[in-house]
C-alpha cells in the first residue's frame, strides 16, 4: 500500500465527511447517504490493498473525526458494498438517498436484488417506515402480498375511474397477515372482530397508509331498517370510505352482493361530495380465484377479495413463496450481467 496515495484517499473520504457536514440539516441524511456511497467508490477502486487498509483508514478517520459515528471499519464495508450494489446510484437518490442509513443497511442484508430494494425503499419513504417497520415488512413479504397487481383478485379497475382505480389497486393485499390473532377451533366473526380492534394499531399498520378507524359493526339506516358493517374505515390518501366484510369461510359469491349493499349504503348516508367513491374488501378464508372473479364481473360495487392468516399459518405462507435455490441462483445471475452492461 502507497503512503501517498493512502493519505490521498483519507483526505478525500475527509473531505467527503466536510462537505456533508456542512449542508443544510434539512438535507443532511440526503448527503450523509451520498458521502457513504462516494467513500465506498473509493474503498472499490483501493480493493486491492486488502482489508487492513480498511481498518487503518477507521482508525484514522476517529482521530480525525473523534465526535463522529458512522466511519466504523464495519460501516466502511457496508459503503464499499452499498457502492459496488448500486452502480448506477445517480438514478436511485430519491427511493435509496432519502432513507436512513440503517435503513439501507437492512436492504442490503435482506435483500438479493435491486429491483427488490427498490421497491421498499419506495415504500418506506411513502409511509415513513422506520427501519423496525421495514424489517416486518420485509420479513411478511410485503412485496409478494402487495407488488403485484396482476394476481389481485379485484374489480377496482373497471369499476373505479382512472387514476384512482390503480391507487386503490395498489394499496390492496393479498393475504393479509395477522400476526397478532392465534387461531382457534370454531372461531366466530365477532370473535376475529373483537381481536383486531383489541389490536387496532397493528391492524392499521398491516392495512397500509391512510387508513383511520371509523367503527365497528357500524350502522347504517336504510329506509325503515338498520344494518350494520363489521369494519368501517376511512382512508385519508384515497379520501373514501373503505367498508371490510369478514368472513371466518372460504369465499362465496353471495357475499358479494351483501357487501356491495353496504358500499351503497355507505355512499347514501355517508359520503361527502368531496369524497370519492366508496370501496370494499372482503376478507375470506380462502379462495377459487376463478369463482371470485366471476362473481366481482357481476357486480358494479368496487371490491377486492382477499385471504388472511393467523400467527400460526403464516410461516408456512412465508415457507411457499420463498424462492427457489435455482431461482435465487438465476436472480444473481441476471443481476450481474445487468450491472456489467
Amino acid at each position: 500500500m502507497d503512503d501517498k496515495l493512502y493519505f490521498e484517499v483519507l483526505e478525500s473520504i475527509k473531505r467527503e465527511l466536510q462537505n456533508a457536514q456542512s449542508k443544510a440539516v434539512i438535507s443532511a441524511n440526503e448527503h450523509m447517504i451520498t458521502a457513504y456511497y462516494n467513500t465506498g467508490k473509493m474503498l472499490i477502486e483501493k480493493d486491492s490493498w486488502g482489508s487492513k487498509f480498511i481498518e487503518k483508514l477507521a482508525k484514522d478517520l476517529k482521530v480525525s473525526f473523534p465526535n463522529v459515528k458512522g466511519y466504523s471499519a464495519t460501516n466502511l464495508r457496508y459503503m464499499k458494498k452499498f457502492a459496488s450494489t448500486y452502480i448506477d446510484f445517480e438514478i436511485f437518490p430519491h427511493a435509496v438517498g432519502k432513507l436512513a442509513w440503517r435503513s439501507n443497511r437492512m436492504l442490503l442484508d435482506k435483500l438479493k436484488n435491486n429491483e427488490e430494494r427498490l421497491w421498499y425503499a419506495k415504500k418506506a419513504i411513502e409511509n415513513n417506515w422506520n427501519s423496525t417497520v421495514l424489517e416486518h415488512q420485509i420479513a411478511t413479504k410485503l412485496i409478494d402480498r402487495q407488488g403485484d397487481n396482476v394476481k389481485k383478485v379485484t374489480n377496482y379497475l373497471e369499476k373505479l375511474g382512472d387514476g384512482f382505480s390503480e391507487r386503490v389497486q395498489e394499496i390492496f393485499k393479498d393475504p393479509y397477515l395477522f400476526d397478532f390473532m392465534t387461531y382457534t377451533d370454531g372461531i366466530i366473526e365477532s370473535e376475529v372482530e373483537n381481536i383486531l380492534i383489541t389490536h387496532i394499531t397493528k391492524l392499521l399498520m398491516e392495512l397500509g397508509k391512510g387508513f383511520a378507524f371509523v367503527g365497528r359493526q357500524y350502522p347504517l339506516s336504510v329506509g325503515a331498517r338498520e344494518f350494520k358493517v363489521d369494519l368501517l374505515f376511512y382512508n385519508l390518501e384515497l379520501r373514501c370510505y373503505v367498508v371490510i366484510e369478514l368472513k371466518t369461510r372460504q369465499f362465496e359469491p353471495e357475499h358479494t352482493g351483501k357487501l356491495g349493499f353496504y358500499i351503497s349504503a355507505v355512499n347514501r348516508t355517508l359520503k361527502k361530495e368531496t369524497d370519492n367513491p366508496t370501496i370494499g374488501i372482503l376478507l375470506t378464508r380462502g379462495k377459487d380465484n376463478l369463482v371470485a372473479e366471476v362473481a366481482l364481473s357481476q357486480t358494479d360495487a368496487p371490491i377486492g377479495v382477499a385471504d388472511y392468516k393467523y400467527l400460526q399459518e403464516i410461516p408456512e405462507y412465508l415457507s411457499k413463496i420463498m424462492p427457489s435455490i435455482e431461482e435465487i441462483e438465476r436472480r444473481l445471475i441476471d443481476e450481474k450481467i445487468n450491472n456489467a452492461q
